[in-house]
């Protein structure tokens, strides 16, 4: 399912305007401006969050650092995960020690956590990916959030002076099917996003039919109107799960 997901800002060949993604670019207009902020971008999965996170980051020419995260092993324990997570940040940037981690991200417009950091498996198959280790641990994996709470919350004076972008995903498993607690789950999904909003600013990709429609023929110009609608009852407002079905005939 990954060849139309782009996996980083020089594979952004196609890309189509909607209204998820104004409302985007609205909010990243302040970051070079502003200190601060941390946004999380929402979206189903196939929505194409990261392909809107760097059309935005590339349309305002923002200065922004990608976090990764290659992983060797699934199995590690949350720990040594976060602990990973800022070993590969000390290996990127310009820093003598843990300590001066702050300093050389605050030289940026925004940290971005997106498909490098969640699903370094799609760019590089050699490693785990982020998301692949939630699925792995499960209810296990909830320790790494309480760290990165713990670590937010001990460093919040740092945090002031970084905005962070976080493409933000929460798998749960409802009559049977994998689906995302933000956008999938009717009512409580409005609840999630409502309690994510108090702390953080949130920005949610979804489309309408007729977004859904243009963004499809962008990538596959001979199917017709009717094709796609067929796709769309099937999948809802997902680009990328109707492209792939399309062209496997699924």
């Amino acid at each position: 399912m990954n060849q139309y997901k782009i996996r980083d800002q020089g594979e952004n060949q196609t890309f189509i305007t909607t209204q998820a993604y104004l409302n985007l670019l609205k909010t990243f207009h302040k970051l070079p401006h502003e200190k601060g902020h941390i946004v999380h971008v929402v979206g189903a999965p196939g929505t194409g969050k990261s392909t809107n996170i760097y059309s935005a980051v590339e349309e305002l020419g923002l200065n922004f650092y990608e976090a990764k995260l290659p992983l060797l092993s699934l199995d590690l324990n949350p720990k040594e995960v976060f602990n990973l997570m800022i070993e590969s940040m000390k290996k990127d940037l310009p820093m003598k020690s843990h300590d001066t981690l702050w300093d050389p991200l605050k030289e940026y417009d925004a940290v971005l956590f997106a498909d490098q950091f969640h699903d370094y498996h799609a760019v590089n198959e050699n490693y785990g990916g982020f998301s692949q280790w939630v699925a792995h641990k499960g209810v296990g994996s909830f320790n790494f959030y309480f760290l990165c709470i713990y670590a937010y919350l001990r460093n919040r004076n740092e945090f002031k002076d970084v905005n962070m972008v976080l493409q933000t995903a929460w798998r749960v498993t409802s009559g049977g099917e994998k689906k995302d607690l933000f956008t999938d789950l009717g009512g409580l999904s409005r609840l999630a996003v409502k309690l994510l909003e108090i702390p953080f600013e949130v920005v949610e990709i979804s489309y309408s039919r007729e977004e859904t429609i243009k963004i499809v023929k962008s990538h596959l110009s001979d199917v017709n109107n009717d094709e796609i609608m067929r796709y769309i009852k099937k999948y809802g407002n997902k680009p990328r799960f109707i492209c792939q079905a399309i062209q496997t005939g699924l």
